[in-house]
């Protein structure tokens, strides 16, 4: 079993990773240990969680339904009435067993109960095993705009099976590889390299340690944004930005975090040719490798509009500014950038090409 210790919990990996989930429980005495699943992960990860907690009773599982959409306050809201209603107090915990609306929810929604109760992250997507579920931040969406209400605190314990992986499509595994090529991109060359050369996704696991381990390492030096950690929103800006505007299309099928990101990553690393002491090459070696893994996002210019209008709800904006983290090199990122309209357009334009 493999552990990466962070500041205040341990992420631990692989399925010999269970005894120390309930080594935990038995020794923090929880008054109640609820799971929190959504309509996806209660058929397809729930039993396997159960496999291997089964001597954790009793318990209680709330679920709510799979998808982007139920990212709200609205679902929030119905889950506290929830646990209100089942007698959880200060002293319980709550699992958050699922991919990263629920990691990332049910964080929120531990974070916020009666001033904040215990709760520990089981990730069962590559995306949240590799980056929703460590560092500790929690939220909701507000409407369209990506994770806008929220908190950063951390779990008691991550745990990472990837024996869960076998539950995903081919779609989900490579959304969650996009992660995997930003901290190469932004933190490790050899590491971007390797991922970029790999003939086939069936093998990720034995990669994901160092991905983990990557991200951890920022977040331990930056745990609340002040500088640093705003590497880890490379591709981010304008990524969220068109996923935003995806999930408002009702005749167009949303993206995937991922497929979002890997757009944004090309356009942002063409920015970083003008903006910073990136490439050309590398910008094209960048582009040609995401769209060997990514179809093209199609975007029209109304899309491009109305994405472009998106940019100014950024978390990382200050003083009405849109602020970027952008490429010198591969393996080397820097941050709060300005852009200006003609580069962003621009952009647009290198990734269309």
């Amino acid at each position: 079993m493999d552990v990466l210790n962070s500041d205040s919990h341990e992420i631990l990996f692989g399925s010999e990773a269970y005894p120390a989930l309930n080594q935990l429980i038995s020794e923090s005495q929880f008054s109640k240990v609820i799971v929190l699943t959504d309509s996806n992960t209660r058929t397809s990860c729930l039993p396997r969680f159960e496999e291997y907690v089964s001597q954790v009773s009793p318990r209680e599982v709330l679920e709510f339904p799979a998808g982007e959409t139920f990212k709200t306050l609205h679902t929030c809201l119905k889950l506290w009435e929830q646990l209100s209603e089942l007698g959880a107090d200060r002293k319980s915990l709550l699992i958050n067993l699922g991919g990263g609306v629920v990691t990332d929810l049910g964080g929120f929604v531990a974070s916020a109960y009666q001033r904040g109760i215990a709760f520990v992250n089981i990730p069962t997507t590559l995306l949240s095993m590799v980056d929703a579920s460590v560092g500790g931040k929690t939220g909701v969406d507000l409407g369209p705009l990506k994770n806008q209400i929220g908190l950063i605190k951390n779990p008691e314990m991550v745990l990472i099976d990837p024996g869960y992986l076998r539950t995903l499509d081919n779609r989900q595994i490579t959304s969650g590889f996009a992660e995997m090529l930003k901290h190469g991109l932004i933190l490790d060359k050899d590491y971007w390299r390797e991922l970029s050369t790999l003939n086939t996704l069936d093998h990720l696991e034995r990669l994901i340690p160092r991905s983990v381990q990557l991200k951890e390492g920022v977040v331990r030096t930056d745990p609340n944004e002040k500088g640093l950690r705003k590497i880890l929103n490379f591709g981010h800006t304008l990524g969220h930005a068109i996923e935003s505007h995806f999930l408002t299309q009702e005749s167009r099928e949303p993206l995937l975090h991922g497929e979002a990101i890997a757009a944004g990553m090309i356009m942002e690393a063409f920015i970083s040719v003008s903006q910073c002491r990136m490439t050309e090459a590398e910008c094209d070696e960048i582009k040609a490798v995401f769209l060997r893994f990514f179809p093209r996002v199609p975007i029209t210019a109304e899309d491009r509009a109305s994405i472009l209008s998106l940019l100014r709800y950024d978390k990382k904006n200050t003083h009405g500014q849109v602020l970027f983290a952008l490429l010198d090199a591969i393996g080397k990122a820097r941050t709060d950038q300005t852009v200006t309209p003609e580069l962003l357009n621009a952009s647009f334009d290198y990734y269309k090409e």
